[in-house]
């Protein structure tokens, strides 16, 4: 069935929940490290030629995803709920770390039975600050495919989205795909 074209003009409404990872890296002159201390998330928002799109950015955690615990997943969960059940928004966006994102997604995909709206986690193999980062294209693809996906959980990473139950990292392609 082929996809029709959204032409309301109403604003699509999104709730992006920040957790880290790679996306929100900078460098850190002093250290000489990346360090997830300066946000940078919404700076990538305003950054992306939106005209219909309202994106309220919510920071759960700056995490990379390789320290998350199961606490950190259920507190995910929890403010993923927190959104749906607010009942004021079109899509639920996750920003996340791309080692441990398809953990995460398995634990929204077994959490939320029937989410109201789609909830689509992405990240970046490189972080926005940097030189051919992936990042603003992963957050646009990922505001797409929460724009044209039924309810459900989902994964989007470089032109590919991957229901949340069935992906995992590709470590050779640097990117996510569905599990075998």
């Amino acid at each position: 069935m082929p996809v029709q074209p959204d032409n309301d003009r109403s604003p699509f409404r999104v709730t992006l929940l920040a957790t880290g990872g790679t996306i929100e890296k900078t460098y850190d002159a002093h250290s000489g490290q990346l360090t997830l201390a300066v946000p940078v998330i919404q700076s990538l928002i305003d950054a992306l030629d939106m005209p219909d799109v309202v994106v309220r950015v919510e920071r759960i955690m700056a995490k990379d995803s390789l320290d998350m615990t199961d606490a950190d997943r259920d507190e995910i969960v929890e403010a993923t709920r927190a959104v749906l059940a607010a009942g004021d928004v079109d899509a639920v966006l996750l920003t996340h770390g791309t080692d441990t994102l398809a953990d995460t997604a398995a634990a929204l995909s077994g959490a939320l039975d029937r989410p109201a709206a789609p909830v689509v986690l992405t990240g970046a193999m490189r972080p926005y600050r940097v030189a051919d980062s992936d990042a603003s294209q992963n957050v646009a693809q990922a505001l797409m495919a929460a724009r044209l996906l039924p309810p459900g959980v989902y994964a989007a990473l470089h032109t590919r989205v991957v229901a949340g139950d069935r992906v995992t990292k590709d470590y050779e392609r640097l990117t996510i795909a569905p599990a075998r």
